[in-house]
């Protein structure tokens, strides 16, 4: 499998308040790149959003803008490109909402997202948490709402489940954006 998946954290309950991103890069079943950037989001954070993430305006401060980071990471969104994610409704909208805030035009992609899938492949888990789902299936987890290492656990999630069973069960979690 190849795919990209991406983690986002905010300042604050807007969604175009990106202050770090994370992605993994999947080629051939394995983790070849990993990408990380806090994020300047130019706006307020909200004590709510610091005590998840621990992300404080001070950390931004000379942190790039969205559109300094997009210009690095453009490329791997395009018509073709599964870009996948944990609760990817939320991290999907984050990415058109902070486009959308900069006059940036949001990419054409495909995406998938993990929580989704873990529903369906395992639906006795008494939730479908990131971090429980790491516990289940023996990934490791080492910081939660860290972007990095929620996209590379992320990441870890979609190939076990292609292991276990098979890219023919997760076609119909693709969908077009």
């Amino acid at each position: 499998m190849n795919f990209v998946a991406m983690d986002f954290e905010t300042a604050n309950a807007k969604r175009a308040s990106a202050c770090s991103i994370a992605l993994a890069i999947v080629r051939d079943n394995q983790i070849t790149n990993e990408f990380y950037s806090l994020i300047n989001p130019e706006m307020d954070f909200s004590w709510r959003n610091i005590n998840v993430h621990g992300i404080h305006e001070r950390d931004v401060v000379d942190a790039p803008t969205f559109p300094e980071v997009w210009r690095h990471i453009q490329p791997l969104f395009s018509a073709n490109k599964l870009v996948i994610a944990h609760n990817a409704s939320f991290d999907n909208s984050v990415l058109k909402r902070t486009l959308e805030r900069y006059e940036v035009q949001p990419p054409h992609y495909l995406t998938l997202d993990t929580l989704r899938t873990s529903k369906q492949f395992y639906p006795t888990l008494e939730n479908h948490k990131l971090n429980t789902l790491c516990d289940k299936l023996n990934i490791v987890l080492e910081h939660h709402h860290n972007a990095l290492d929620d996209s590379v656990a992320c990441a870890n999630i979609l190939l076990t489940e292609q292991a276990q069973f098979g890219s023919d069960m997760l076609r119909p979690f693709v969908k077009a954006i």
